[in-house]
């Protein structure tokens, strides 16, 4: 009955119903012809729907009132404008329910505070993809809607005053297009013994974030020659310098010492993420620079692709940041990779 009441149903004459909202579909039906709805649950009677719902048979109806409310496609519709962020088309409401699209490729940022608020108001849900996760043009992100058929005018602006509070609840981040230097360590892969693997990988990885790498370059496992790489690549114009392999604690795995000699201030080493402990992020000026650990080569998903995005969006991470990774950050193995269609990085 909690309903009902919340509705404020009741049976009305047609001629009296004009402005109000119907509770229910009404159908009309054409012998071996048509049998649909005429009129949909929460249409809005208009006068020129006296005479249609009269010649139905309909002379009472069941409706509710708008006195001081406001209909659920127009309040959703209100919501969704509050609420979006830079980069996201919103669909037409429907039913009570606005979705959210991405308009480009991007890291997905959902404000996590502001959208707990807005669930916490009576009568008003957002539902979304989990923040920090890249999504593509024309991706369903979220949706958002009423529950009742009306809602209280007052209900629609608290909603409206979250969002300003925490705006924005969604939006999408474009994706920086960088100059990457790669610096390729081992003596193995500098000697010719064996063919680089892992520069491939790394490449194709921000090639499918829309950058490039803009020269790599082979090194031994020297700290001398990865230091003269990493700052030759900065001299000629790297955004972003990622340094593959040489991350572990053995003796002559020298990335982590090299990336400090040239100048490297380091956020963190290690990271709370498997597969994935072994990284490292820095920065030398402003540009970012990454130690991959061998993992990034063998694994589809793995701490680069909880990382880079955030920082080819713009965001400085801090170690807090990373720590966080720890929720979520142990991927399942599964037999057939569906990242990012699964818990990982969430």
């Amino acid at each position: 009955m909690k309903y009902y009441e919340k509705e404020k149903l009741r049976a009305v004459p047609v001629e009296e119903a004009v402005g109000m909202i119907l509770t229910h579909d009404i159908t009309r039906i054409v012998p071996d012809l048509f049998k649909g709805p005429e009129f949909k649950k929460g249409h809005v009677i208009q006068s020129s729907d006296v005479e249609k719902l009269l010649d139905l048979g309909k002379r009472h109806i069941y409706a509710t009132g708008l006195d001081g409310e406001v209909h659920e496609d127009p309040a959703a519709l209100r919501i969704a404008r509050a609420a979006r962020g830079r980069l996201i088309d919103i669909s037409d409401p429907s039913e009570g329910k606005v979705g959210f699209r991405a308009r480009t490729q991007g890291l997905l940022k959902i404000n996590v505070e502001g959208l707990a608020a807005l669930n916490r108001i009576e009568d008003v849900i957002f539902a979304s993809l989990h923040t920090h996760q890249v999504v593509g043009p024309g991706q369903e992100l979220a949706g958002t809607r009423v529950i009742p058929l009306s809602i209280d005018e007052d209900r629609v602006k608290e909603a409206e005053k979250v969002c300003k509070e925490f705006f924005p609840i969604i939006a999408v981040l474009p994706l920086a297009r960088l100059a990457v230097g790669l610096v390729v360590t081992g003596s193995e892969v500098f000697n010719g013994r064996i063919r680089d693997g892992f520069g491939p990988v790394v490449q194709e990885k921000f090639e499918a974030l829309g950058s490039g790498i803009l020269e790599k370059i082979l090194v031994s496992d020297d700290m001398d020659m990865t230091v003269e790489a990493i700052q030759g690549l900065l001299a000629r114009g790297a955004k972003m310098i990622a340094v593959t392999g040489g991350m572990s604690v053995d003796p002559d795995d020298l990335t982590p010492a090299a990336i400090r000699a040239a100048g490297g201030n380091i956020v963190s080493y290690g990271a709370p993420v498997l597969p994935g402990a072994m990284f490292m992020l820095a920065h030398i000026g402003e540009v970012p620079v990454i130690g991959l650990p061998g993992c990034v080569m063998y694994h589809r998903a793995s701490i680069f692709d909880l990382v880079v995005p955030r920082l080819l969006a713009g965001e400085t991470l801090s170690r807090s940041d990373i720590d966080l990774m720890g929720h979520g950050g142990f991927c399942s193995s599964c037999k057939t990779c569906r990242f990012p269609v699964c818990s990982f990085g969430k």
